[in-house]
């Protein structure tokens, strides 16, 4: 059986366009997939990013399109009052709803069920995603075992998203599976094809596509060009 790794943000759309899809790209494959909240802005700052929703023509795309997509996957999808919005205080309670583990013992991730709540929480309701009364009302129905607002889970959520960087991780959703990184909502076909078997992936092509030589490198803000 395959172990993937779905990592999330619920500020994301893509991310919650990937949870709705996953399941149905993901049937009749033999896979247990573990999600793993990560903070976007994090990794942003780490490989010195712009999200979609801070340029603003893309901004306006991004709404446009993931409505779109929303409507071809047949999903609900209701853009929140405001976006992009803080979303730790839902990261903080994903984390907080998995029993804190012991020294040595294997990494525990919140359950689907949990993560299902959360994006619906912000995705299903077109209400800020952050009001207080709201917020409280989560927090009862999901009954976190531990305080979301403890150094205990402030820190995992902060050494998750440092440990999906390392890994690679620049952006959600990602999907890692056998040291294998498939990122976006687009790369889901993908991932379905290399555990189906395609033989694509056991070939040469896999890690020569990876390894093009760049002819020009820039910085990540690059100055206007003089006219």
């Amino acid at each position: 059986m395959k172990q993937l790794r779905f990592y999330f943000d619920v500020v994301s759309p893509y991310a919650y366009l990937a949870f709705e899809r996953l399941p149905q790209a993901l049937v009749g494959l033999s896979v247990e997939v573990s999600y793993q909240p990560v903070l976007f802005a994090g990794l942003l700052a780490h490989w010195g990013n712009l999200g979609p929703a801070e340029i603003q023509p893309k901004r306006a795309w991004t709404y446009r399109q993931v409505a779109w997509l929303a409507h071809r996957q047949g999903v609900r999808l209701d853009l929140p009052a405001q976006h992009p919005f803080n979303p730790l205080a839902l990261l903080r309670l994903a984390l907080a709803c998995v029993p804190e583990a012991g020294e040595g013992a294997r990494l525990v991730t919140p359950s689907r069920r949990v993560c299902e709540r959360l994006f619906h929480h912000v995705w299903h309701s077109g209400e800020d995603a952050n009001d207080a009364q709201r917020l409280a009302a989560l927090h009862a129905a999901l009954q976190p075992v531990r305080d979301p607002h403890g150094n205990a889970v402030r820190n995992a959520l902060r050494e998750a998203t440092t440990a999906a960087a390392e890994r690679g991780v620049f952006g959600v959703p990602a999907i890692e599976v056998d040291g294998r990184m498939f990122w976006g909502l687009d790369s889901i076909d993908m991932l379905a094809a290399y555990l189906a078997g395609d033989s694509w992936f056991e070939g040469p092509d896999w890690e020569a596509a990876g390894h093009q030589r760049a002819g020009v490198e820039r910085k990540a803000r690059p100055e206007p060009p003089v006219p």
